[in-house]
């Protein structure tokens, strides 16, 4: 009889319970009244009294292991049916989810992208750490040139040929170079300058610059092209063309937009004209066809370049630049439901 207790107690150690119902069934099994522990009890009377120290201790251990069994499996079964109403309920609301958004800056230039996209334009790209060449004398601007202080430009001081490029000019240099007209590119990308920063400038801001060149190509075509991209950035019909200064484009211009005086915000954006500066443009110099390789007796062109910054808080009246890199969330959130 002791040996079959022990086996009992075995067989008690090494149940496991998948379903409430199996666990019922094993404790009445053991536990019920019609149990094995009844009968054991009812079998002590029988043993001869030098063995009932050990049977009843052995009884006792049978039912401390079963009445633990199923305290434990009981706990197991009810915490797993707990985990599946919380998570294997799929008719359960979700969880509010956190819509990001692009930034602003993202969101205009790829508006500037779709814009020229349509007309045939494909966008090029290339390294923010550039050379002198591509930067600089490629451009028409050689060693010494004046021109060159109008842009500040961050040096790399082990190697002053090697700079943070200052416009994205220098990846027009290299399409040039690694292609023949006719060509038709926009190069946005991020750009830097040594120049103090405040609400109305940055030492890192973004481009975007277009080039045009092929056989007869005029400062016509350049106007109309302008024209189609404010009206569809802005909405706006009406630009104009002031004479200007840029040592890659000759004749070189700076264009308007007509923005008008509906309001204060008019008004003070335009400090009372009605006209908005928003990009320079110009017919692409013969020498920085010649210095990329380019026939300029066969071939012509124009480029033209502008602020993504500039033309965003056009668009959105923000009127500090530094909010666009200060990654303030309020901020940020403004533009979720911006496509």
């Amino acid at each position: 009889m002791l040996d079959k207790i022990k086996e009992q107690i075995a067989e008690v150690e090494r149940f496991e319970a998948a379903t409430p119902e199996a666990l019922e069934a094993f404790r009445i099994k053991y536990l019920g009244r019609n149990g094995l522990l009844n009968d054991f009890f009812a079998a002590f009377k029988s043993v001869p009294n030098d063995q009932k120290k050990v049977f009843g201790q052995t009884i006792n251990e049978l039912k401390n292991k079963a009445e633990e069994k199923v305290n434990s499996l009981r706990e197991a079964l009810e915490n797993g049916v707990e985990q599946l109403g919380v998570y294997g309920d799929l008719t359960r609301p979700a969880e509010p989810v956190q819509l990001g958004s692009r930034h602003p800056i993202s969101l205009v230039k790829n508006q500037i992208i779709d814009i020229f996209s349509s007309i045939g334009f494909n966008v090029s790209e290339g390294p923010e750490i550039e050379d002198d060449w591509h930067n600089f004398t490629a451009l028409n601007l050689p060693e010494y040139h004046p021109a060159r202080d109008m842009q500040d430009t961050f040096f790399i001081q082990t190697n002053p040929d090697i700079l943070l490029r200052t416009h994205t000019s220098s990846v027009q240099v290299r399409y040039m170079e690694g292609n023949q007209p006719p060509i038709r590119t926009i190069s946005p990308g991020r750009v830097f300058r040594n120049e103090a920063v405040s609400s109305r400038s940055h030492c890192i801001f973004h481009q975007v610059e277009g080039l045009y060149i092929d056989k007869d190509v005029s400062f016509a075509d350049l106007k109309q092209t302008l024209l189609y991209f404010t009206k569809e950035m802005f909405g706006k019909s009406k630009i104009r063309l002031r004479p200007s200064y840029f040592p890659f484009t000759e004749p070189s211009a700076e264009v308007d937009i007509y923005w008008g005086l509906n309001n204060e915000i008019d008004y003070r954006i335009t400090k009372g004209t009605g006209w908005l500066e928003i990009m320079g443009c110009g017919m692409v110099d013969p020498n920085v066809l010649k210095n990329c390789g380019i026939d300029p007796e066969v071939n012509t062109g124009f480029a033209f370049g502008m602020g993504i910054e500039r033309i965003a808080m056009l668009l959105h009246q923000i009127g500090d630049i530094r909010l666009f890199y200060e990654n303030d969330v309020r901020f940020l959130e403004q533009f979720k439901s911006t496509i």
